[in-house]
C-alpha cells in the first residue's frame, strides 16, 4: 500500500505595502506647499502687524515677527476706539439674525417636507427662485419701508428679516428633513403630539449637524456684513465691527493705524473660530449626511 507524499506549501512572500512615491507626486505636493505658502501668508501678516508698534509697521523693508512684540496696542485699541462697544453689538446683531435664521427656516422647511398640498412643489420652486433675485434690487424697496416704519438707526432691520426664513437655508433643512422617518411622526401623532411638538421636539433634536451648518452660515454672514448695517445705522453707540473698522482708515486724519486695525481683525476672528471650533463636528456630519443620502 502506498503512502502519498504529504507536500509542505512555501509561505508566499507580501508584497511590500508601501508604495514609492513617484517624482510627479513630489511634484505636485510642493507646488501645493507653495499656494498654500502664498494663501496663508496674508493672514501671517495680519497677526504680525497686530504686535508692532507704529513706528515697526512703516519699517522697510517689513519683518514678518515683530522685533518688540507692542502688548499696548490691546490698551491703545479699547482706549482710543470704542471697540468694546463695536464687538458687544456685532455680537447682539449676529446672536439675534441665527436664532431668527434657524428657527424660521426650519419651521418653514418641516412644512415643505412634511406635509403633501397641491401645488406645494411648485410653491417650493417660487421659494428657490428668489435666490436669484440680487440684494441691490431689493435694497431701495426695503430702505423705504424700514424708513416708514421707523426703524432707522436701529438693529431691526438687521434682525427682523432673518426671522422671515431664507431660501437657501430652507432648501438645505428641508432635505435633511426628508431623510427622517416619517413612523417617527406617526407615533408621536398617536400619542397625542401637536405639530408643533412634533417639529420642536422631534425634528429639531434629530437635526443638530444641519442646524449647526445654517447657525455657522447665518452667523458669519451677519459678523460679516457691512452695506446693511451703513445703510441702517448712523449713530456711533450702535455702530459694529465691520463700520468701526472700516472708520478706524478711512477717517483717520493723519497716518492709519495699521497695527490697531489688524489687531482689530485679529480679535474679529476669535468668535468665527470658536464657533467653528465647536460646531465642527455637526459641519462636517451634515456633509456626510447629505453624500450619503
Amino acid at each position: 500500500m502506498s503512502t502519498a507524499s504529504v507536500t509542505q506549501k512555501r509561505p508566499v512572500r507580501q508584497k511590500d505595502s508601501k508604495r514609492k512615491t513617484t517624482p510627479f507626486e513630489w511634484l505636485v505636493f510642493l507646488l501645493l506647499v507653495v499656494i498654500a505658502v502664498i494663501m496663508i501668508f496674508p493672514t501671517l501678516n495680519m497677526f504680525s502687524t497686530a504686535f508692532k508698534s507704529q513706528a515697526e509697521v512703516l519699517k522697510f523693508p517689513p519683518r514678518l515677527i515683530p522685533e518688540q512684540f507692542a502688548w499696548g496696542n490691546f490698551k491703545n485699541l479699547f482706549t482710543q476706539y470704542q471697540y468694546g462697544l463695536w464687538y458687544k453689538n456685532s455680537l447682539l446683531i449676529a446672536f439675534f439674525s441665527v436664532i431668527g435664521t434657524v428657527l424660521s427656516s426650519s419651521l418653514v422647511a418641516f412644512g415643505f417636507a412634511r406635509y403633501h398640498a397641491r401645488g406645494k412643489n411648485v410653491l417650493f420652486l417660487f421659494l428657490l427662485s428668489t435666490m436669484m433675485i440680487p440684494y441691490p434690487a431689493l435694497m431701495i424697496p426695503q430702505f423705504i419701508l424700514f424708513k416708514n416704519l421707523g426703524w432707522m438707526d436701529t438693529i431691526l432691520p438687521i434682525t427682523v428679516p432673518a426671522f422671515f426664513g431664507s431660501a437657501y437655508n430652507i432648501f438645505l433643512i428641508r432635505q435633511f428633513f426628508t431623510s427622517l422617518s416619517n413612523e417617527l411622526y406617526d407615533a408621536a401623532k398617536i400619542d397625542g403630539c401637536s405639530e408643533w411638538r412634533q417639529w420642536w421636539n422631534i425634528a429639531l433634536p434629530l437635526s443638530g449637524p444641519v442646524l449647526a451648518t445654517v447657525a455657522i452660515f447665518g452667523f458669519m454672514y451677519s459678523w460679516n456684513d457691512l452695506l446693511g448695517q451703513v445703510l441702517y445705522l448712523n449713530s456711533s453707540e450702535h455702530f459694529t465691527l465691520t463700520i468701526g473698522m472700516t472708520a478706524m482708515y478711512s477717517t483717520a486724519t493723519r497716518l492709519v493705524p495699521w497695527n490697531l486695525v489688524m489687531l482689530s481683525a485679529v480679535l474679529a476672528l476669535v468668535p468665527i473660530l470658536v464657533l467653528f471650533s465647536v460646531a465642527q463636528k455637526y459641519f462636517v456630519e451634515s456633509i456626510v449626511l447629505t453624500g450619503v443620502k
